[in-house]
């Protein structure tokens, strides 16, 4: 959560750094963000599933990830380009609010060990 919140704040942080010199600050949020989004999903999946099924469970979770990230890739452009034609910088407006949005979700997983 905390490291959703990073990103989130480093993606907002876009819109107020205006020295390009500042902005491997916000980089280096959106990396730590990042850097959890591809790893603790699964740290926390693993814990609750039966080991002998390990390798099953984790390749259907990963299809839940890999689709939205082709969704988004194929038509974020278009959406942003229609209501923001020529201002790509309100994508980060995007990603601040879906990782926010992301990081509140986090509130409902329990990390307890399944099975």
């Amino acid at each position: 959560m905390i490291c959703l919140l990073v990103g989130s704040a480093a993606y907002a942080s876009f819109f107020v750094i205006r020295d390009p010199q500042w902005l491997i600050l916000s980089e280096i949020g959106v990396g730590i963000a990042w850097a959890s989004i591809l790893a603790m999903p699964y740290a926390i999946l693993a814990g609750s599933l039966p080991q002998r099924k390990l390798g099953i469970y984790m390749g259907l979770f990963n299809i839940f990830i890999v689709i939205p990230q082709l969704l988004v890739a194929t038509i974020m452009g278009s959406i942003m380009n229609a209501f923001f034609p020529g201002e790509p910088i309100w994508t980060m407006l995007a990603a601040t609010i879906v990782m926010v949005l992301a990081a509140a979700a986090m509130l409902r997983v329990d990390e307890r060990p399944g099975p």
